[in-house]
């Protein structure tokens, strides 16, 4: 009940702010938006409240949420190219910032270029320039970010801990040499993983830990050969690390919140997920941030924010465009970003939004927002920001080849699949 009525009030602080600051000419927009979206169940809430700040603004507007479920966008992905080479394009539909909107409907010349939008609107000065250049493609700016989440968060729970008289590794060896053996001879899967995308959202943490963020980037760039010994150490690393995980026992049938539930339960001692779990545990389940979980960047990546961002964009040819300007406008105001962020377990991707409103923002969310400002940035594989979407595509299919074959297979298969996309510098 208290996290209802919690999640009552922020929403109604927002909708009374957009009714006070929106000019009433803008009512006389009508028709219909169809906002394409992955988040459903658990993340709705925070989609809900930035509908609900339109809905205020503009009540002529039929919103029409059209959400396709499954973890980070899979499924969603999938439906989204059948109806962009189909010809019917929603009104504006979520992506991740980076390689997965401009390496895929950019380059094929199907959005709008929204760079009038930031002129208009003062965002030059209100987003990172360094966000603003992975939003750009040829000189055009293709979509508006609402959000920034971080990949390589441990998740855990401190009673746990506390109980089997361990702490939270802060390097995989320390991992593979304590904590696995420990939480094992007590019955307890060292760490858990679920569906096939959050291995590779595994995959990505112990990468960047191996590399780290120079060699992490060298991959995109050219400079990290995808088969030199640093990148087989990442994949002996990866493969030790499996070896301590629920990998071959029921991850197939877990999702990424019932993973989580796992460490909360006492079943795991720890999961590497991106901070919308921090929503997730937050909104949905009513915990306080560093009591009922813990949180701290996987081991060996303390200092580094592997980063990803939501963000919507504008499709040509769209029949409700001055409808979904408004959408985007929204999305990139101070009050759509409050309005959305503390409930989804991500920080705005305004530098003024938390300092704005900063009661909003959990523990979690504050020392994220402290990490953004001050850690070394690099971008998520598995979520967009890094690497195009046939990379993105086919990674995949090197995770399965490495646990077929081994490491200098899976080297093989992704020096392959760079040349052939051309994702690698």
């Amino acid at each position: 009940m208290k996290r209802r009525l919690s999640l009552f009030l922020i929403l109604a602080l927002f909708v009374a702010l957009v009714g006070a600051t929106n000019a009433q000419e803008d009512e006389d927009l009508s028709g219909q938006l169809e906002i394409f979206s992955w988040w459903a169940g658990d993340e709705g809430p925070a989609l809900e409240a930035l509908i609900a700040l339109y809905n205020e603004a503009y009540p002529n507007v039929e919103v029409i949420n059209a959400t396709v479920t499954g973890g980070s966008g899979v499924n969603a992905r999938a439906v989204l190219k059948t109806r962009m080479l189909g010809g019917d394009p929603p009104d504006s539909f979520q992506v991740h910032a980076g390689e997965e909107l401009t390496g895929t409907w950019v380059v094929a010349g199907r959005m709008e270029d929204l760079t009038f939008l930031y002129e208009e609107n003062g965002w030059f000065d209100a987003f990172p320039q360094d966000l603003i250049d992975l939003l750009t493609y040829d000189g055009g700016i293709y979509s508006v970010p609402v959000n920034i989440h971080r990949s390589n968060v441990m998740w855990y729970s401190p009673a746990h801990l506390e109980e089997w008289g361990i702490e939270a590794p802060t390097s995989w060896e320390q991992f593979l040499t304590e904590t696995c053996p420990t939480l094992q001879e007590a019955g307890v899967t060292p760490l858990v993983v679920g569906e096939a995308w959050t291995v590779n959202h595994l995959w990505e943490s112990v990468a960047l830990g191996v590399l780290g963020a120079d060699g992490w980037n060298g991959i995109w760039t050219g400079e990290t050969d995808p088969m030199g010994d640093d990148m087989i150490a990442v994949w002996d690393t990866f493969g030790d690390v499996l070896a301590c995980s629920n990998i071959d026992e029921d991850a197939a049938g877990l999702s990424w919140q019932q993973a989580i539930d796992k460490v909360l339960a006492g079943e795991a001692g720890f999961n590497i997920m991106g901070d919308w779990a921090a929503g997730y545990m937050v909104t949905t389940l009513g915990l306080e941030p560093g009591e009922g979980f813990g949180y701290m960047p996987a081991p060996d990546t303390a200092g580094v924010f592997m980063w990803l961002s939501d963000s919507f964009g504008l499709p040509n040819g769209i029949a409700n465009r001055d409808n979904t300007i408004a959408w985007l406008t929204l999305l990139g105001s101070v009050e759509g970003q409050n309005a959305f962020n503390p409930l989804k377990g991500s920080i705005p991707a305004r530098v003024d939004a938390v300092e704005a409103a900063p009661e909003l923002y959990n523990a979690y969310l504050q020392s994220a927002a402290m990490d953004w400002s001050e850690n070394t940035l690099v971008g998520s594989l598995v979520h967009g920001a890094a690497a195009n979407e046939r990379f993105m595509g086919e990674f995949g299919q090197v995770v399965e080849i490495f646990r077929q074959a081994g490491s200098l297979a899976a080297a093989n298969a992704m020096s392959t699949i760079c040349i052939q996309s051309g994702a690698c510098g």
